[in-house]
């Protein structure tokens, strides 16, 4: 199986790892056909490993013991990419000058009951809907600056890391090659 893993603070904050290294260490779990798309986190690889939880677990761990810090990690199998890009409030809009179309990965689903639009206190990020594990946003500019996207983060006490929409499916049409 081809998986997707989007990883949460590589080459910011002072945490470089090239991407040389970065597919070593998921060449040193196993995985194979191994590659990297731009220097974000973002890794494509094939595992015969099937449960998504533990295969995000043993990342983490390996990432967090060989880097040094820790390393949250988003699996989504293509198909689950695909699906919920082709599922996202935004596709085919374009966004005005002062917003972003973003997709945050998490590591588990809204709580069930949860009413959308759902606007953070600052109005810079707006969760607009969301699909399994995956949350779309509206984020907004403030004083000429994107803000962090951590709002559903903190708000649900969910894992996340974001893409922009269209880097997303960029992600996509890579993992895809």
């Amino acid at each position: 199986m081809t998986w997707v893993a989007l990883l949460r603070g590589i080459n910011v904050g002072g945490h470089n790892v090239t991407m040389v290294r970065l597919r070593e260490l998921f060449e040193d779990l196993g995985h194979t056909k191994v590659r990297s798309f731009i220097q974000t986190g973002n890794v494509f690889f094939e595992s015969s490993e099937q449960d998504a939880v533990a295969l995000e677990q043993q990342i983490a761990g390996h990432l967090q013991g060989a880097l040094g810090f820790s390393v949250p990690v988003c699996l989504r199998s293509v198909a689950e990419l695909e699906a919920s890009l082709a599922s996202a409030p935004f596709a085919g809009i374009t966004p005005s000058a002062d917003e972003r179309y973003l997709v945050l990965f998490s590591n588990g689903p809204l709580p069930n009951g949860t009413a959308l639009p759902l606007l953070s206190p600052k109005g810079d990020n707006e969760i607009i809907g969301s699909r399994g594990k995956d949350i779309y946003v509206i984020v907004r500019l403030v004083n000429g600056k994107y803000p962090s996207s951590n709002f559903a983060e903190k708000h649900f006490g969910l894992i996340t890391t974001g893409r922009f929409y269209h880097t997303a499916l960029k992600i996509l049409e890579a993992a895809r090659a």
